[in-house]
């Protein structure tokens, strides 16, 4: 059964529709204002949706991507700072409204003070640092994970798999799974850099943004330079929605490659 979480993590919407209003433009001209806003209007509204689940791991994420693909489609510095002021002042009202959950303010505190909250909601972040540690050069062998197997890790078959990597795998096996990763990146940016039209390169630019932020976010939670989140590890996790999505990235990927290959 597909848990509501889990279809968050399938929305792509946001890319091609950001993709779409900021190809819409004279070649060489910087978005103007009014093109800034119908496609932040637009991203804005599966964010929302994907909010209210509450997802916000997901709503970050989806925020980095559409700022991301904002700044390589060449919106002026003045539009991207005062966006980012406005996103401030937006977070900040959350917190002072009461709109973000018990739950994500204890992440956040255990994040900023991790000491404070080893034994509450810093718990699983504590042992998946430890059982990455464990895993030294070569790893415990699959399967042999003290800290995964036993139990101490919670949620290691999802948002924790990467610490049963760095257990089982050691640093040697992390190193071929973040190769493999980059290999992926570095395919990506390459399509994007020979899109036949701007519309394709924005929408290539936005899959390799989304598959290299929330890989970096959930890695940074696993060894604790990033607050817990709940986004998966893409193409590592447990969960069809989320590979499902994953692979629909690559497909517009080969799809945008095909377009470039045949005008060749």
């Amino acid at each position: 059964m597909v848990e509501p979480k889990d279809l968050a993590h399938s929305l792509d919407l946001p890319k091609h529709a950001v993709a779409l209003v900021l190809a819409d433009r004279d070649p060489g001209a910087p978005p103007d204002g009014r093109t800034v806003l119908r496609a932040l209007g637009l991203a804005a509204v599966p964010a929302g949706l994907v909010m209210l689940q509450p997802d916000l791991g997901t709503v970050l994420v989806i925020g980095a991507i559409v700022a991301g693909m904002l700044a390589l489609a060449g919106v002026r510095l003045a539009h991207l700072a005062l966006l980012a002021v406005l996103a401030l002042l937006a977070v900040a009202a959350a917190f002072a409204l009461g709109l973000v959950d018990q739950y994500q303010v204890d992440r956040l505190t255990a994040f900023a003070r991790p000491d404070e909250g080893a034994r509450t909601f810093g718990y699983n972040t504590q042992q998946a640092r430890i059982a990455i540690g464990a895993g030294g050069l070569l790893g415990q062998g699959l399967g042999q994970g003290n800290q995964t197997q036993g139990g101490f890790v919670p949620f290691n078959h999802t948002d924790f798999v990467f610490s049963v990597a760095g257990e089982e795998l050691g640093f040697l096996g992390v190193c071929v799974l973040l190769g493999l990763l980059a290999v992926v990146l570095w395919r990506g940016l390459t399509i994007a850099l020979r899109a036949r039209d701007q519309f394709g390169r924005l929408v290539a630019a936005g899959v390799v943004l989304w598959f290299g932020l929330q890989s970096f976010e959930n890695i940074g939670m696993n060894l604790g330079i990033m607050p817990v989140t709940g986004v998966p590890l893409l193409f590592v996790s447990y969960g069809g929605s989320s590979m499902f999505a994953a692979w629909l990235g690559i497909g517009l990927l080969l799809n945008i490659h095909a377009g470039a290959t045949a005008d060749d």
